[in-house]
């Protein structure tokens, strides 16, 4: 057996502060959009180097508050990105962590994504 992706759903409640977080901010593109009708809620999903998350204003699909933790490479580059857009909302640093260098966003809605480089092994060179 192999499992072979795995994509977090996170409750979003505004699409209009989706959009700005997670693609105005983070960099994702919108790669589907899906309401059942118009005016309903919206099913939608992001990617980003590899990377996609689902969004959903469905009750049910998923709790706001959630943490997604992504292992990444690059991570320096990463926050020199972001904090060149100057988000109104956020100004996430990087942070030492005993598993490598961490960097913390908070959703407009609760959700939390951990993102973070490796640690070099002691002695590495």
């Amino acid at each position: 057996m192999r499992f072979t992706r795995v994509i977090p759903i996170l409750r979003i409640f505004d699409l209009t502060r989706a959009r700005e977080f997670y693609c105005d901010f983070l960099g994702f593109t919108v790669s589907m959009e899906h309401r059942f009708e118009p005016g309903l809620p919206v099913y939608m999903a992001v990617e980003r180097a590899g990377m996609e998350l689902h969004l959903s204003e469905h009750h049910g699909d998923a709790c706001p508050g959630s943490t997604v933790f992504v292992w990444m490479t690059g991570i320096h580059d990463f926050h020199t990105e972001l904090s060149a857009r100057h988000y109104i909302y956020a100004r996430p640093g990087i942070e030492q962590r005993p598993w490598g260098q961490q960097l913390q966003v908070s959703d407009p809605f609760g959700n939390r994504i951990r993102f973070c480089e490796r640690c070099a092994p002691t002695g590495a060179q």
